[in-house]
C-alpha cells in the first residue's frame, strides 16, 4: 500500500511541470502562427476572455442545446449520405433483374350487393288470414305454402259453381239424344251447349278465385320479416308505398317479402375510359371474372361473373353500370352491402413491370437506375403506362437490365454500386390496374 502512495505522489508531484512544460509549447506555437493569420483572426486574438466566459455562463443553455441540434443534424447527414458515398465508395443497393411477364388488368371499383329477384308477397283477395306455414328468415322453396287465407265462402262458391257446371253438363247429353230422336231442335241443343260451357267457366273462375286463398312462393329464396298474423285482414286493394333503388325495392303493405340469396348479384360502375378494355375482352367470348369482399377489414374473398354491361353511359357520373354474379351458398352476402370489386379487365402480354419505388421522379420526368456490367448506375428516363398496388408496367428499359430499387436516393450518374441483398423474391409483382395520369 506504501508503494502505490509513493508513485502516486510523484504523479501529483509531476502535474505542475507538466502543466508548465504544454503552456510553454502552446506559447511557441502561438507565437508561430500569429504573423500568418488573416486580420480577422488577429482581432480574435484580443478578445477579453472574461467578457467571453461571462457570456458563455450566461447562455450556457442555449450553447448546449445548440450543441445537441448540430450533433443531430450530423447523425442525419450520416444516415442519409453514408460514409463511402463521400468517400467514393460504393453505394450499397438493392436491384432487381426485369424480365417480361403476362400481367392481369384490374379495374378497381366499389359497388354494392343486389338480389337476382326480391318479390314482395301480397294478397289478390280481400280476406282474413287463417294460418300461416313459414317463420320468419325461413329458407322456402318455389310452390312452397306461405299463407293460407280463410277460404269457406270461396270454397263453397266453387262447389255450387262446379255443380251447376256438372249439371249443365247433362242436360247438354241429354239434349244431344233428343235431338237424335227429333225430340228437340238443334237450336235448344246449341242453348244447351253454350250453358254448359259458361257453367264450366264460372267453376274455373271460381276455382282460380279458391286458389287465391293458399299464397305460395313464387320463388327460391329466404323470408324476411312476416308483417301479418293469424287474423288480420289483408286486402287486394291496400296502397302499397314501394321505394325502388339500385341495391333492392322496399315496400310498406307487403305480407312478407322473398329475396333469392344465392345466387347474390353485385352491381358496380366502371369509369367511360375503360370501356373500350371492357368491351374488347368481352368480343372474346370469355365472361369477365371478378373478387369481391364485403365489410371492413374482410379477408374473404368471393369470385364471380359478369353478367351484363349496361348498353349506355350515365352522362351524369360518365360511367357505365355492369352486374356481376356470385355464388353464395353459404348466404352470407346479402343485398344491400357495401363491396368492393376488382374486375379483371384484360391481360398484359409480355411487359415489363417493376416496384414503384424503383422510379424516381426527376425534373426532367420519371426515371429508373440500372446497373451495367461494370457494376456502375446509369438514369433512364421510363414512362409509366400502368400502376397497381407498388408495382409499375413500364416502357424503355430491355429484359434483363438490372433495376435499382432500394438506395437510389445516394446514387449519381456513375456511381459504383455494390448488390446488399437480392429484392427478386421480396418484391412479389401484382395485378395492375390503369393509371389515369399516366395514360398519355
Amino acid at each position: 500500500m506504501s508503494k502505490i502512495e509513493s508513485t502516486l505522489d510523484k504523479a501529483v508531484a509531476k502535474i505542475p511541470a507538466l502543466r508548465n512544460r504544454v503552456k510553454a509549447r502552446l506559447c511557441k506555437l502561438w507565437q508561430k502562427v500569429t504573423p500568418t493569420v488573416s486580420p480577422w483572426f488577429l482581432k480574435v486574438s484580443n478578445i477579453n476572455y472574461a467578457t467571453a466566459k461571462a457570456f458563455a455562463l450566461k447562455y450556457k443553455w442555449r450553447i448546449f442545446f445548440l450543441l445537441i441540434i448540430l450533433y443531430a443534424g450530423s447523425k442525419t447527414y450520416d444516415y442519409f449520405f453514408p460514409v463511402s458515398t463521400k468517400a467514393g465508395g460504393p453505394v450499397t443497393v438493392t436491384t432487381i433483374t426485369v424480365d417480361k411477364k403476362d400481367i392481369p388488368l384490374i379495374i378497381e371499383a366499389t359497388g354494392t350487393i343486389v338480389s337476382n329477384s326480391i318479390v314482395d308477397i301480397r294478397p289478390m283477395v280481400t280476406n282474413t288470414v287463417s294460418k300461416i306455414h313459414i317463420k320468419d328468415g325461413e329458407e322456402v322453396k318455389q310452390g312452397q305454402l306461405l299463407f293460407t287465407l280463410d277460404d269457406r265462402n270461396d270454397k263453397a262458391n266453387f262447389d255450387r259453381l262446379s255443380a251447376l257446371a256438372n249439371d249443365a253438363q247433362s242436360q247438354y247429353l241429354r239434349a244431344k239424344e233428343l235431338v237424335a230422336k227429333n225430340f228437340i231442335s238443334k237450336a235448344g241443343l246449341e242453348t244447351s251447349f253454350a250453358n254448359a260451357k259458361a257453367a264450366q267457366s264460372a267453376a274455373r273462375s271460381a276455382e282460380v278465385q279458391l286458389s287465391f286463398d293458399s299464397i305460395r312462393s313464387p320463388i327460391n329464396g329466404r323470408a324476411g320479416i312476416i308483417n301479418v298474423f293469424p287474423g288480420s285482414l289483408v286486402q287486394a286493394s291496400n296502397v302499397v308505398t314501394t321505394a325502388t333503388s339500385s341495391t333492392a325495392t322496399s315496400s310498406v303493405g307487403s305480407m312478407v317479402t322473398i329475396t333469392q340469396l344465392n345466387p347474390i348479384n353485385v352491381q358496380f360502375v366502371i369509369p367511360e375510359k375503360d370501356i373500350p378494355v371492357l368491351l374488347e375482352n368481352q368480343l372474346d367470348g370469355e365472361p369477365l371474372t371478378v373478387k369481391v369482399t364485403v365489410g371492413e377489414g374482410s379477408k374473404r374473398v368471393f369470385e364471380g361473373k359478369v353478367l351484363v354491361i349496361d348498353n349506355q353511359v350515365d352522362p351524369s357520373i360518365a360511367a357505365v353500370r355492369v352486374k356481376a354474379q356470385i355464388p353464395n351458398e353459404a348466404m352470407t352476402l346479402l343485398p344491400g352491402q357495401f363491396a368492393r370489386v376488382s374486375l379483371v379487365a384484360n391481360n398484359l402480354q409480355g411487359v415489363l413491370a417493376v416496384p414503384s419505388e424503383a422510379i424516381v421522379i426527376s425534373p426532367r420526368g420519371r426515371l429508373v437506375y440500372t446497373v451495367d456490367g461494370d457494376g456502375k448506375a446509369s438514369p433512364k428516363p421510363i414512362k409509366v403506362v400502368y400502376e397497381y398496388q407498388g408495382t409499375s408496367v413500364i416502357t424503355g428499359i430491355e429484359p434483363g437490365d438490372r433495376v435499382v430499387v432500394e438506395g437510389k436516393q445516394n446514387l449519381r450518374p456513375g456511381s459504383k454500386v455494390k448488390e446488399a441483398k437480392s429484392a427478386e423474391q421480396k418484391k412479389a409483382t401484382p395485378t395492375l390496374t390503369p393509371s389515369a395520369a399516366d395514360k398519355k
